[in-house]
């Protein structure tokens, strides 16, 4: 199982995650406060490892590298929870 520390901030979050693992890359669809989002890892073929995310703005996909996993939790930290 990839993408660990995410997928346990969404769930302490009680957030509903649909996730599929390929090839060694995770992908973790969800919905919050009905705007859907995605986390898709992908592997380059020069071995670089990265992901396509939409966490920062709904409506607009960022690729990001080296040290990604953090960078996503860092900003779901900054959510505000739901009850």
């Amino acid at each position: 199982m990839r993408l660990k520390a995410i997928q346990e901030e969404l769930k302490k979050r009680k957030i509903t995650i649909d996730y599929n693992e390929e090839d060694d890359c995770a992908s973790i669809d969800f919905i919050w406060r009905g705007l859907s989002y995605h986390i898709w890892e992908f592997l380059d073929d020069d071995g670089t490892r990265g992901c396509d995310t939409n966490v920062f703005s709904t409506g607009k996909t960022v690729e990001l590298l080296e040290g990604y996993e953090d960078t996503i939790l860092r900003e779901l930290e900054r959510w505000p929870y739901m009850e």
